[in-house]
């Protein structure tokens, strides 16, 4: 089994840590100068190096080589996440004052020291106030909040920070090149953003995307990653900002249906949404784009993200729809109308006749004709509203279309290619094609074509009925009895 990259490139001296040198050149003086603290704190997120420069320090003031697969017998390190009660804290304290064994210094190293109970806390500050000459103690933990003042006032803290992007950048690419892989720059980019400032988990990334391959591309780790394409994501905020609840379902269960998963679908989100607001190109209140940012945080720590994603972007959708109700709303007019006259009064005469219908197809009924009438566009309004009660999630990719005929083809034009592709599968050509057999003659064929071009048509938003929102939240749910108040 081969070694973990992570692991294999592990820092093995002050200087090969990446992205801490307000923290290893500080250290590198102390001890140069011999001013050794008795007891470190090392604070921050995870895989920033904290353990490892613990070790190497420890190492260090004992001017002993390092190597990650060695052990010492006077650097002891403890896991406080499985070593957390007082018992294990006692036996430290009692085994402290035994000499070391080769070294000069014994170290004890404790990972994750909030992990300790509050008991196992009191313990160890006595330990602290009054440590040997002999023993150093470093102390990590990515929660330091948790700690008593008490604790942290007796040790020197060094803050470490997350690795910027060019740092771990710069970091894979090195590791890459002495792993002979070819891995290409937006692909290191989006690994490292990925990272999240975390140079281990950035490195193991890097690792999972190598596995079976010595070339890996922008494409194989949006892959891996299972990021969203940035089209869906744009077709998803179209749909929040003009779509139904019931639209905005069906647009979710589509990215789910094609395995994107709500946390990374509300991470996109959150990421394309504050991109708007920096750049002033928002068309949902600024309000209610902070709020969303806000609730889109809740989602991957959710323990039902999917549904917690779905009520997350319900709630804006049903506050878009009765705030654009409430404008378009006539206000009460300051005049008295003139009363409009009876409605006797104003019956055609004989003589006058109807307007002739301005399409030269044949529009005549199937009961007039004896068939059915040849399909024309103007018979698209009456299929969409077919199909958004016999097959919403259809209807609502169909709706951002532009259709055209072309011959006796009927052209879509999607200005996103997820739904033009969504078009293009079979079965949904085939659903779209029995709803037009219910209303007139089909097109002799259907092309789904993607145009960035168009911009799709904003839904219509029908009057808002006393149920709508029940109904969306139904949707979610399923049916029960609702009380009247």
């Amino acid at each position: 089994m081969g070694q973990a990259l992570y692991r294999k490139y592990r820092s093995k001296s002050l200087d090969e840590v990446v992205g801490q040198e307000h923290v290893t050149k500080t250290l590198q003086n102390a001890i140069k100068s011999g001013k050794i603290s008795h007891a470190y704190l090392f604070t921050g997120p995870k895989g920033v190096g904290k353990t490892s420069i613990a070790r190497i320090l420890a190492h260090e003031v004992n001017q002993l080589p390092y190597e990650d697969t060695t052990t010492h017998l006077d650097i002891i390190e403890i896991d406080a996440a499985s070593n957390r009660r007082i018992d294990e804290i006692r036996d430290l304290r009692d085994k402290i004052h035994i000499s070391p064994t080769s070294a000069k210094y014994k170290v004890y190293i404790i990972d994750e020291v909030h992990m300790l109970t509050k008991e196992a806390f009191n313990a160890l500050l006595k330990t602290l106030e009054e440590p040997p000459a002999h023993v150093i103690f470093i102390l990590a933990t990515t929660e330091a909040h948790k700690l008593p003042e008490t604790i942290v006032s007796r040790t020197q803290r060094y803050a470490f920070k997350p690795i910027s992007q060019d740092s771990a950048v710069l970091h894979l690419k090195s590791i890459a090149k002495s792993e002979g892989l070819k891995v290409d720059d937006d692909a290191l980019a989006l690994i490292a953003e990925h990272g999240d400032g975390s140079m281990r988990d950035s490195i193991s990334l890097l690792d999972q995307a190598a596995s079976n391959q010595k070339h890996v591309s922008l494409d194989d780790v949006r892959r891996m990653l299972g990021i969203v394409p940035e089209e869906a994501v744009k077709s998803l905020i179209e749909t929040l900002e003009n779509g139904s609840p019931g639209e905005l379902l069906n647009t979710v269960k589509a990215l789910r249906d094609q395995g994107y998963q709500a946390a990374s679908v509300a991470k996109q989100l959150g990421q394309a949404l504050r991109d708007q607001l920096l750049n002033h190109t928002n068309a949902i209140p600024s309000k209610t784009v902070t709020e969303l940012l806000r609730q889109l945080l809740l989602v991957p720590p959710s323990s039902n993200p999917e549904r917690m994603l779905e009520i997350v972007l319900l709630e804006v959708a049903i506050t878009n729809q009765t705030s654009s109700e409430d404008t378009v709303r006539s206000p009460e007019p300051a005049i008295k109308p003139v009363p409009e006259p009876k409605r006797e009064n104003l019956k055609p005469k004989a003589e006058e006749k109807l307007a002739e219908p301005e399409n030269n197809v044949t529009v005549k009924s199937q009961a007039d004709q004896g068939k059915m009438v040849a399909f024309n566009l103007s018979k698209w309004p009456e299929i969409l509203e077919t199909l958004k009660t016999q097959h919403s999630t259809l209807y609502s990719v169909l709706r951002m279309c532009d259709p055209v005929m072309d011959g006796d083809t009927l052209v879509l034009s999607f200005h996103f290619s997820f739904h033009q592709k969504q078009m293009k599968d079979t079965k949904n050509q085939e659903k779209l094609l029995a709803v037009i057999r219910t209303i007139c003659l089909p097109p002799a064929s259907i092309n789904c074509i993607t145009d960035t071009t168009i911009k799709a048509p904003k839904a219509s938003k029908p009057p808002k009925k006393p149920n709508d929102s029940i109904d969306a939240i139904s949707n979610i749910f399923g049916g029960a009895e609702v009380l009247e108040s």
